[in-house]
């Protein structure tokens, strides 16, 4: 099936499914595929349904998502649907994607990337934040990051959607949280909170991924005209300098990729937990060689790093 085959098969008796995460800003996110498709394509509104679902990640907020599962929590439902043919296509935060993935499924495009800072939210600045102060978070490198720069901090784990974790700070049970900058902004808070400076963030945040199975070929023509190359070149790489660490949820890892001049700019960073112990470099390459150069970092910051270190990851 061709292109314009796909395209004349979306009506409003035959639309397009788009699976989604039920989550304000899943929903978001998802609107922001369906507007871009309807635009490209000069479809008709009802082409293009959105069916929300309530993942896993989104029932069991109570623990770090480390501690029940992992990143598959926010893509097994979705996925299912897939399979089942209830969707014809899922919208992830590709930061919630798990590297090792089946080769049914295909991120078949990616929105390009949003903002890719951390915001503090509670204090001007990690510096200001008062001594012992309690802050809430669930991520591994947020974690390490924080405790690398004061280690006095106390981290406590904090779950649910943004509006959750405002209203947890804002009763007071914590003195501070983190949130992704791209998050606040695309839910319309874009003023709320202060750019942390020189923290490096988690692989492929800020960035938007369309999955389709993989043996939909036409879907994945389909979605191909409003993907972004940069953001698929330099997320990718991000995701392949997981993989090489065997990075997890556990994993206290970062990473950015840009594209700089003809070629894409590598900054990687590995941490112990308590944030005492740490490596971090850089790699420049073509865009052929992005694979082969995320692997060679991994491998440069692991040689480099302490057997302490080096235990928390593999390659």
């Amino acid at each position: 099936m061709n292109q314009i085959q796909a395209i004349s098969n979306f009506t409003a008796t035959n639309p397009l499914r788009i699976g989604t995460r039920k989550s304000p800003l899943a929903m978001v996110q998802t609107r922001m595929v369906q507007a871009q498709l309807i635009a490209h394509y000069r479809l008709s509104e009802g082409s293009i349904t959105i069916v929300p679902m309530v993942a896993s990640g989104d029932k069991i907020t109570d623990r770090p998502l480390a501690d029940i599962g992992g990143k598959a929590l926010w893509t097994k439902e979705l996925e299912r649907a897939l399979i089942e043919d209830k969707i014809d296509l899922a919208v992830h935060s590709m930061k919630d994607v798990e590297t090792i993935r089946s080769d049914e499924f295909s991120i078949a495009a990616m929105l390009p990337r949003g903002d890719i800072s951390d915001k503090i939210i509670g204090a001007s600045s990690i510096q200001n934040l008062k001594h012992k102060a309690r802050v809430g978070t669930s991520s591994p490198r947020r974690q390490a990051q924080l405790l690398a720069m004061r280690p006095d901090l106390i981290c406590e784990s904090i779950r649910g959607n943004v509006a959750t974790r405002l209203g947890k700070l804002k009763a007071g049970e914590f003195d501070a949280t983190l949130l992704a900058a791209v998050g606040l902004e695309r839910l319309g808070m874009g003023d709320l909170g202060e750019v942390i400076d020189n923290m490096l963030p988690a692989a492929s945040q800020g960035a938007i991924g369309i999955e389709c199975l993989r043996s939909r070929s036409d879907l994945k023509e389909f979605v191909s005209t409003i993907s972004d190359n940069d953001t698929m070149i330099c997320v990718n790489m991000e995701r392949a300098f997981l993989e090489c660490l065997s990075g997890d949820c556990h994993s206290p890892i970062a990473a950015l990729a840009v594209r700089k001049g003809g070629q894409i700019y590598l900054r990687g960073q590995i941490l112990s937990p308590d944030g005492s112990d740490q490596e971090s470099g850089n790699i420049l390459c073509n865009d052929e060689d992005c694979a082969a150069a995320a692997h060679t970092l991994a491998k440069t910051l692991l040689d480099r790093a302490s057997l302490a270190l080096r235990q928390y990851f593999e390659i």
